[in-house]
């Protein structure tokens, strides 16, 4: 094995498999990545701080020029519409039928897989992640009774949430095995049966009206060019005075897809795509709905998953009695990666609220009902 060198920062990059350490720190991340992923290396040190490196100090050159035009124009981007949906639950389960108690090792007790909400400094994720569903029911102005849509519902949390602290009638949806097994369990033991549920379902085929929905970190697997669809089917779904709030993370302009991208895409995402919020906003007002509210939540979600990774990094024994090493190191490098592009900016995370048009209900003057 060839000995560790020293890098720029506080970590050190082990080379495993006879190459050496100053090579490995002139890939371009995408290449740096995969190796990391098959255990070509190790990092002696946080990994969110290798990370960080490799992303501020790569040279972009002509082998990462090509690797973010496939991430940009690659054949699955251009697959129908038919195709997507007949894959779809396909990709979905690829990265959440995991096992749970791989997801129980590195979130917060709620199980929330998405944003959290860090209200004051020193919170920590199971209060921020808590926060987070108090932050979207208070916009939603949810009431006992209302009937309650999560779409793409996760573990529960959200809707459990809704149906014990708001009095809402509550139903999921996801397409995902493992997450429905256990959303129907935490139903089942907070005795919450006759007011919440968990339907193995594509949102599509959601039947219904609903006074209030959510859709929080669901709307990344629709892509650009499904925007219009999704809208137009939850504003079937949504009754005429209702609100729909929309949590998902957008690229802002002129950002576009690199190196990076073609990771998670091929790794973690399966045809995965990140649109910009322009685009969100033009189609749900193209489909009917008017734009009441946005918040970009950005630095939050650097948080959350900073703190992701440093649980995985502390929890890494346990992982991997529940996953094979090369899933582990994935989620890694995935969620360092995404902590670092939070905290540049060239990923964002932004919650609209909608209704729909001619809606007659008046609004709130003040925002101060979000903000107690």
């Amino acid at each position: 094995m060839q000995a560790a060198v020293a890098q720029p920062a506080p970590f050190r990059l082990i080379p495993r498999d006879g190459s050496r350490a100053e090579d490995i720190a002139r890939l371009d991340p995408y290449s740096a990545a995969v190796k990391f992923v098959r255990g070509a290396f190790d990092v002696d040190g946080p990994i969110l701080e290798a990370v960080r490196w490799f992303l501020s100090n790569y040279d972009a050159g002509a082998r990462a020029k090509l690797l973010s035009l496939i991430a940009r124009f690659g054949p699955w981007k251009w697959i129908s519409q038919a195709q997507q949906r007949a894959g779809v639950a396909e990709r979905l389960r690829y990265h959440y039928d995991r096992s749970n108690e791989f997801y129980r090792l590195f979130l917060d007790r709620n199980m929330v897989y998405s944003c959290a909400y860090f209200e004051s400094a020193g919170m920590s994720l199971e209060e921020a992640q808590e926060a987070k569903l108090r932050h979207i029911c208070r916009k939603l102005r949810l009431q006992p009774g209302e009937r309650f849509l999560d779409i793409g519902c996760g573990w529960g949390a959200l809707l459990i949430h809704a149906a014990r602290q708001w009095g809402a009638d509550a139903t999921g949806c996801t397409l995902s095995f493992e997450q429905a097994r256990e959303g129907k369990r935490r139903i089942a033991e907070s005795g919450l049966g006759n007011r919440a549920r968990v339907l193995e379902r594509d949102y599509r085929d959601v039947e219904g009206r609903f006074d209030k929905i959510a859709s929080v970190g669901m709307f990344e697997h629709v892509g650009p060019r499904g925007l219009r669809a999704y809208f137009r089917k939850i504003r079937q779904i949504l009754s005429p005075e209702g609100l729909f709030l929309n949590h998902g993370i957008v690229r802002p302009q002129p950002e576009a897809e690199d190196p990076a991208t073609l990771f998670i895409q091929r790794k973690v995402f399966p045809v995965g795509s990140i649109t910009h919020l322009a685009q969100v906003v033009e189609a749900a007002e193209i489909e009917g709905f008017e734009v009441l509210d946005v918040e970009n939540l950005r630095p939050h979600y650097a948080l959350t998953c900073a703190e992701w990774v440093r649980r995985l990094e502390r929890n890494r024994e346990a992982c991997l009695r529940e996953v094979p090493e090369e899933v582990w190191r994935t989620w890694m490098i995935y969620l360092a990666g995404s902590a670092f592009h939070f905290q540049r900016g060239s990923l964002e995370v932004h919650q609209i609220l909608l209704a729909r048009r001619g809606r007659e209900e008046p609004e709130p003057r003040t925002r101060r009902y979000m903000y107690p």
